[in-house]
């Protein structure tokens, strides 16, 4: 059965939204909206005459980087070659950027191929009800992200994410039933976080911070009053995120591969103690 690929409509999304979810992904409640800022024509399909037969998203960020996720086949459709079309369409559109993604470990054999090399683990922590943890004193205030101007956020964010990707960062601090929270010390802005309901619980993410007290403190502050199951996906190389998740009697359920085709960014990993987005970055 033949294959059409073409981009994704903004409705299409939400399907695409469906089928993560399918596959125990637990999307947030509002993602799509804040996906499709991002980069309206990063989300790609291959059609079948059964409707959509997989599903891939290539997010271009500014001129130099890319971020591949949402890699999906319908499942009668696996294993007939109709990803992998995809996947090199994905590619095609990509060209000429660093790549990266957060694939299943089992995969990094095939992501290899495509010349990713893996860059460290993320884990993702979670709890029914994460205990408090505690900043140890002098993290500072805790505010609304969005009394803070926004050019604060962002260069927070660019410290940990390899290009600006401001018209996803405004959608997400704003989007329905999102907590985005900030920690202001001396003046300025030394750590901002969200926390975003899902299709069960909820997701910290991202959650960057210039030190531990920092994290600690928007961590309390985001997850007091919220309903579990609550989640953060870290980097496995920052000793302090995985402390702070081990501090709120987190339990590790899962685990991604960060790779990249092409040179790996340079970010301030230290600081990244909650990934936004497996999808995303």
């Amino acid at each position: 059965m033949s294959v059409d690929i073409r981009a994704a409509t903004r409705t299409e999304l939400d399907q695409m939204m469906n089928w993560a979810a399918a596959e125990g992904w637990n999307p947030g409640l509002n993602d799509a909206d804040a996906f499709w800022a991002a980069d309206p024509g990063g989300f790609l399909l291959a059609e079948d005459a059964g409707g959509m037969a997989a599903c891939i998203s290539a997010t271009r960020y500014g001129t130099g980087f890319g971020f591949i996720g949402f890699y999906i086949a319908r499942p009668e459709r696996r294993g007939q070659g109709v990803g992998l079309a995809l996947w090199r369409r994905a590619m095609e559109h990509l060209s000429g950027r660093v790549v990266g993604l957060d694939g299943v470990v089992a995969q990094q054999a095939n992501y290899r191929k495509s010349g990713f090399q893996l860059a460290w683990r993320n884990v993702r922590y979670t709890a029914l009800s994460p205990r408090l943890v505690g900043d140890g004193g002098g993290a500072g205030q805790v505010v609304p992200a969005a009394t803070l101007p926004f050019a604060a956020l962002a260069a927070l964010d660019a410290s940990v994410f390899p290009t600006p990707r401001d018209a996803f960062l405004r959608a997400w601090i704003a989007a329905p039933g999102h907590r985005a929270l900030a920690v202001m010390r001396d003046g300025a802005a030394v750590g901002f976080g969200v926390l975003r309901p899902c299709r069960d619980g909820a997701k910290i993410g991202p959650l960057t911070a210039m030190d531990a007290a920092a994290a600690r403190s928007l961590f309390d502050a985001l997850v007091v009053g919220i309903d579990g199951p609550i989640s953060l996906d870290l980097p496995e190389p920052n000793a302090e995120a995985v402390a702070l998740a081990e501090a709120a009697r987190m339990q590790p359920v899962f685990e991604t591969a960060r790779m990249y085709a092409g040179p790996a960014p340079a970010v301030m990993r230290h600081r990244i103690f909650g990934v936004a987005s497996f999808e995303l970055g």
